[in-house]
């Protein structure tokens, strides 16, 4: 810092949405000076939760395309203000975002002649990338390059899958959650070269296993956790070959009531007996979060993988400076961005804007350009506000004008909150029902609070033809009692409604998705594919940080549930490393310090 010129100091400050305390750290302040924009006014909980209502991931709707007329699965249904087009048509020159210019209006709140734009422009009926192939895979969305996928979500390159959410470079997976360059995956969370792996969580370079938690490269394992490079193990016991399949065969893993007595003994026994590391991730330098990887300097990031300088960040790879993102990554120097990368610098506010575009404001589906404030829609362009083209000189006038006009005429919300210059769009504004959006995942309200905080109608997906034939109860305990007949039947949900995610109260059975099962002699899903995607978020931990001590006090951990078997750097006393983890103080689990964790597993 140059000299006379003295550091910021931290500060708290109360939430402008929950009230809530929150601390700006003094390199927060250097960063919004640098990014020359004010301090946030709302705390990290309730920016996440802003950010993630502007993005619809696995809500679909039959529509039109309100240009060619085209049949249409989207993520908008029937009745937005603005026209929705088919992908052809909205990257077609049939239309012009210019053609939908307004003119500023210095006596208006910029936000309300935003919510004008946005209800006029045409929008995409999905979001996946233009650039890719789409193959037999309509039901997709946030994707690219798929072949033969049937509700896929968050994806890239995936062949002949179903029920998945990021999942990337995978083929024959089913029911996934974050899986990487895996194929024949069934039920897991957060697993990466992986095949024919099943219910299983945190594992790399795993196959022909089950009931997996924290192992590497092990092959031929059942109900292990944290075992690295093992072959032929039932609950971390070694087995012989012939002893393994023979114990394996008495398992009954292929019905349902046998996994299910299976489960409850792998969490009851070994599940929480074991230790594990503070945090998912490796190759970190000066950084916290959880899925964290080859990071340095980069705070409160999740599922997050080359970072440099960043803070506050969900699910991003390849940002350098970059606080209040998620979903996707490859910029720098940007803040309060959702959907967006492939080159962005110096972008605030945006969603779903990508590709080499620079000094971007308040803007929407906007790709290659810049210098662009509050647009829509608008691509290869420069010095534009509202879709409004200006000259250069014209446009800085203009941007300086309106930065100073939302702090003297600020956007006041349903709840009476003001926003000024510095605070990204307002929940209402979004174009998504919330309870469409990722928001509902982290952050799940009800219908009446979504009606009483203003935030959209409760989302309102297609289950007309959802009359069941068939309780979830009926169904047979195992796939080699269940015929063709199945594929015309409306399966209730075992969950009938009660529950937070989404529940589409029943479901159907596809032709691919049965010739899985019976391949696989798995037994039939009791649960719709909401309410089983639901179920494998809370496996995951939350997008939070508490601050704790490792729970190792010398020979064992504090509790005496665990003795441990290696030596660790400090002897019989008890461990002094503190540190930040997303597993809650009030948490079952024995959780390690990275160097006691490693002196326990490695």
């Amino acid at each position: 810092m140059p000299e006379g010129i003295n550091a910021p100091t931290g500060e708290t400050r109360a939430c402008a949405n929950c009230d809530t305390p929150f601390v700006i750290e003094p390199e927060d302040f250097l960063f919004y000076e640098r990014m020359k924009v004010p301090p946030p006014t709302f705390c990290p909980d309730c920016r996440l939760q802003r950010r993630m209502v502007f993005r619809n991931e696995r809500a679909l709707y039959k529509r039109t395309c309100d240009l060619c007329k085209k049949a249409l699965i989207g993520i908008y249904s029937e009745g937005t203000p603005f026209p929705v087009y088919c992908s052809e048509c909205w990257w077609s020159d049939k239309w012009d975002p210019e053609d939908y210019a307004m003119e500023y209006d210095f006596g208006k709140p910029f936000f309300a002649q935003w919510k004008e734009l946005q209800d006029r422009v045409p929008r995409q009926h999905t979001n996946n990338t233009v650039t890719s192939t789409i193959v037999n895979s309509v039901y997709t969305n946030c994707a690219g390059d798929m072949k033969n996928c049937y509700l896929v979500f968050g994806a890239m390159n995936d062949e002949d899958s179903m029920y998945s959410h990021y999942l990337n470079y995978s083929r024959f997976c089913v029911d996934d959650l974050y899986v990487l360059n895996s194929e024949h995956c069934y039920e897991c969370v957060d697993v990466e070269q992986c095949n024919n792996v099943r219910w299983s969580q945190s594992c790399l370079g795993c196959r022909d296993s089950a009931f997996l938690f924290d192992c590497r490269n092990c092959n031929d394992c059942i109900g292990c956790v944290g075992l690295r490079n093992k072959q032929y193990h039932i609950f971390n016991k070694p087995y012989s070959k012939e002893g393994y399949i023979k114990e394996k065969e008495s398992l009954g893993l292929d019905s349902r009531a046998g996994i299910g007595r299976f489960r409850e003994r792998f969490m009851r026994e070994l599940y929480y007996k074991l230790p594990r590391k503070h945090y998912h991730g490796q190759m970190n330098k000066d950084s916290t979060g959880d899925y964290l990887s080859n990071s340095e300097r980069t705070e409160s990031a999740f599922y997050t993988k080359n970072a440099r300088g960043s803070k506050y960040i969900f699910w991003a790879q390849n940002v350098n400076d970059v606080y209040d993102y998620f979903a996707w990554g490859d910029m720098e120097l940007c803040c309060e961005c959702v959907s967006g990368g492939y080159g962005m610098h110096n972008c605030k506010f945006t969603h779903t804007c990508w590709t080499e575009l620079r000094n971007v404001d308040y803007s929407s589906l906007c790709f290659t350009g810049s210098d662009l404030f509050g647009c829509i829609g608008m691509r290869n362009k420069r010095f534009c506000v509202l879709n409004k083209q200006y000259g250069e000189a014209e446009y800085r006038d203009m941007r300086a004008r309106i930065l100073a006009q939302m702090d003297i005429v600020p956007y006041r919300d349903a709840q009476g909150i003001e926003y000024r210059y510095g605070e990204n769009f307002p929940i209402e504004l979004s174009p998504f029902a919330y309870a469409d959006t990722v928001a509902q995942e982290h952050f799940p309200l009800s219908s009446d609070e979504i009606a009483t905080r203003g935030y959209g109608k409760q989302g309102a997906q297609d289950h007309a033809n959802n009359a069941v034939t068939k309780g979830a109860v009926d169904l047979p305990d195992s796939i080699e009692n269940v015929s063709d007949t199945i594929l015309d039947e409306v399966i209730g949900c075992a969950h009938n409604g009660l529950c937070t995610h989404q529940c589409s109260n029943a479901f159907r059975i596809i032709p691919a998705e049965l010739e899985y099962y019976r391949h696989k002699d798995i037994p039939l899903p009791m649960l719709c594919h909401n309410c089983r995607h639901g179920e494998r978020v809370a496996l995951r931990n939350p997008l939070k940080l508490w601050h704790r001590k490792c729970r190792c006090s010398g020979v064992r951990d504090e509790e005496g549930l665990y003795v441990n078997r290696g030596a660790h750097f400090h002897g019989k006393d008890a461990c002094p490393n503190e540190f930040e983890t997303s597993y809650a103080p009030d948490r079952p689990e024995i959780v390690y310090c990275e160097q006691c964790y490693n002196s326990e597993i490695a």
